[in-house]
């Protein structure tokens, strides 16, 4: 199917449907030699996995990855690395009810303007289970990332109108709903458990950062750094807005606000003062942190008699049955930092083709 691509040198295809027999992905263009340990792309899986608290979806998944290709003795060989998980939880019949009805929020609709047939098992290929793949490809991401002093991580800075006021990150990833504000953190999940006891859902903002990362990689014009960035976190379902750096509030700023002056490091390196770029001018990236926040919706799929048409377009009411998300927001943050990792681990490898005829001349 089209579109189940991502990166230019390093190129991750995901496959796969929410209640198939199996997820995965085929990860290609990672260089040799890299030591891959199989544990730290197990623990991101257990990171997004469904029903590790009160607010994700109770499917119970064990999500154990299974390397078929790529890797020969804890190292890449440099072949496409072909990972799999096989599904055990799926309830088809959940489904059966509402298999001609078009869900509220979901893709149902689209996906049936577009291809005139769709799998309605738990969405099929519009699940979020497909992310799987790529949490699992990102975590590969992240190791070739580490190579080169590169780091990303994110948290949950918002959830429906509560805002983290402190940031701690070493309590990121001791509470359930990954704030770095461990106040906020009990009020979000209380909220979420409200909003779930009356059969609703809420939506929030996750805030990403990439520490590390070299100034000078993008594409311009069109592979700006930022452009493809912008296009893994909105290829994650559920996203609807994203902002870099100071973001939307540019638009109430001047320049003489919004400019970072350029500085020398103590270490000798050109930075600037502050950042309200975000780490990115022109496409390319300045070697300051990049800062980006993503605004996901509430999950469509709520168990209250919801307004519809059936495949005829004859009017009815749909009650979602079933295991579902109260909110995104504690899943998405894995897969936010799997999908910038994957977008800068590409570039890090474009970068040193961008070069090569320039390192040649210089020896």
């Amino acid at each position: 199917m089209a579109g189940s691509s991502f990166g230019t040198v390093l190129r991750v295809t995901t496959y796969g449907e929410s209640h198939g027999p199996a997820v995965g992905c085929i990860l290609d263009g990672c260089p040799s030699g890299v030591a891959l340990d199989v544990s730290i792309i197990q623990h991101e899986l257990d990171r997004r996995r469904v029903g590790q608290s009160k607010v994700s979806s109770q499917r119970k998944e064990p999500d154990e990855v299974q390397i078929l290709s790529g890797v020969f003795e804890g190292r890449t060989t440099g072949t496409p690395i072909h990972m799999v998980v096989f599904n055990q939880d799926a309830k088809s019949h959940h489904y059966s009810n509402i298999k001609d009805l078009y869900r509220p929020g979901h893709a149902d609709y689209t996906w049936d303007a577009k291809y005139g047939f769709r799998d309605h098992r738990g969405g099929g290929r519009s699940s979020a289970r497909e992310t799987i793949g790529r949490v699992a490809a990102g975590a590969v991401a992240k190791q070739i990332l580490a190579h080169a002093g590169i780091s990303v991580i994110a948290w949950v800075s918002q959830c429906a109108h509560i805002v983290a006021q402190i940031h701690d990150e070493s309590i990121i990833e001791h509470n359930i709903m990954r704030c770095p504000d461990p106040v906020a953190a009990e009020q979000m999940i209380a909220l979420v458990d409200e909003a779930r006891k009356n059969l609703d859902s809420l939506g929030g903002i996750v805030e990403i950062r990439a520490r590390g990362v070299p100034a000078g990689l993008g594409e311009p014009v069109f592979d700006k750094l930022q452009a493809d960035i912008a296009k893994a976190m909105f290829s994650i379902p559920a996203i609807k807005g994203l902002e870099f750096g100071a973001g939307f509030g540019v638009a109430t700023m001047r320049a003489s606000e919004h400019n970072d002056p350029f500085v020398r490091q103590p270490d000798g390196s050109i930075g600037t003062q502050s950042n309200h770029h975000g780490g990115i001018l022109g496409g390319i990236s300045t070697g300051q942190e990049i800062v980006l926040r993503i605004a996901a919706k509430p999950p469509a799929s709520i168990a209250r008699p919801q307004e519809t048409v059936d495949k005829d377009g004859n009017p009815t009411t749909i009650e979602i049955v079933g295991r579902h998300d109260p909110t995104v927001l504690p899943r998405l943050v894995p897969i936010a930092e799997a999908m910038l990792a994957l977008t800068l681990a590409d570039h890090l490898l474009r970068q040193r083709l961008a070069r090569l005829a320039w390192d040649n001349h210089d020896a």
